[in-house]
């Protein structure tokens, strides 16, 4: 009683196909397909982290390395 027998899963089967019909299932698993591409795609798109521009980069001075904040508070001073 706690699991499905063949039969059972046969009259789902039927059932189904009495609802859907045999030529929309395709379609509806074509559907599904692209859904799940399509999700992939988004999921590794959002993994890719934008390459960060130049600006972000230490810039090297005479005294040394100085950090783009720094950098940036001693032209502001200029």
């Amino acid at each position: 009683m706690g699991s499905f027998s063949i039969w059972h899963w046969l009259v789902v089967l039927v059932i189904v196909l009495l609802l859907f019909g045999a030529g929309k299932i395709p379609k509806l698993m074509g559907d599904m397909a692209k859904g799940v591409t399509a999700f992939k795609k988004g999921l590794k798109d959002g993994e890719e982290e934008p390459a960060k521009p130049a600006d972000d980069a230490p810039q090297v001075t005479e005294q040394g390395v100085v950090s783009t904040t720094e950098a940036a508070k001693k032209e502001a001073k200029v």
